[in-house]
């Protein structure tokens, strides 16, 4: 663990390294506040060759060693189990290997902070294909440019979920599926949009910011199978 102290976390130019793996596509972003840059492809079942020469592409394109990385970041799930496991995994060896905390980021809040980046989308409902006729879901308010859930990440049944007041942007794989509810408002959607690690390294910011950095031991991955919708009245990030 890094034992620099809390105010690490609190500059504007701490150094970010995060990985988002956990579903079909694969990306690294690096960045220090004021420099952002970031590798992506949709590349199924490829991550594991993609993964560590995005990150040595990206080190040596910006002239900083794994050392000069204040904290590593994650997309910890849910997701594709292998891709969650290997973004938890190259993460926490990365961290090891360099004595530096992690940050786990949810990949449904990432999605969700990837619709307002790249369509403006304030409220979005935000659906991963989960297999086995199930969906991993989520509603996210973006406040203050930040993608807030109004509910824990769930795995249900379409029809299952829970249908919030108001009008949503649908966004992720997931919406493809049968059985969504038909009373569920939306006013758009965009079926084709992944998470990407450039929104994984912006809320993770904002987390080391509210002191969230854990020991690399803890970068674990999050499967939510078997977890039910709950009510979170007031969650944050």
């Amino acid at each position: 663990m890094d034992e620099r102290g809390a105010s690490v976390f609190e500059r504007d130019d701490l150094r970010i390294l995060a990985i988002e793996t956990a579903t079909e596509a694969c990306s690294v972003a690096l960045g220090d506040g004021r420099y952002r840059q970031q590798r992506y492809r949709h590349a199924p079942r490829q991550q594991t060759e993609l993964l560590l020469p995005m990150v040595d592409e990206l080190l040596q394109e910006a002239g900083w060693s794994l050392s000069m990385i204040d904290v590593f970041a994650y997309s910890a799930g849910p997701g594709a189990f292998s891709g969650v496991r290997l973004g938890a995994a190259a993460v926490q060896g990365l961290a090891f290997a360099c004595r530096r905390p992690v940050l786990a980021v949810s990949s449904l809040q990432t999605l969700a902070q990837g619709a307002f980046r790249q369509h403006g989308e304030e409220r979005v409902l935000a659906l991963f294909d989960a297999r086995m006729n199930e969906v991993y879901a989520a509603y996210y308010e973006v406040r203050a440019g930040w993608a807030q859930a109004l509910a824990e990440d769930a795995v249900l049944a379409p029809g299952a979920l829970p249908v919030q007041p108001g009008s949503w942007f649908l966004a992720g794989n997931g919406l493809g599926l049968a059985g969504l509810p038909g009373e569920l408002q939306r006013h758009g959607e965009d079926a084709g949009l992944w998470p990407q690690a450039l929104d994984v390294l912006d809320l993770a910011r904002q987390q080391a910011r509210a002191g969230l950095a854990r020991a690399p031991e803890q970068a674990l991955p999050v499967y939510l199978r078997h977890n039910v919708w709950k009510k979170l009245p007031g969650r944050s990030l």
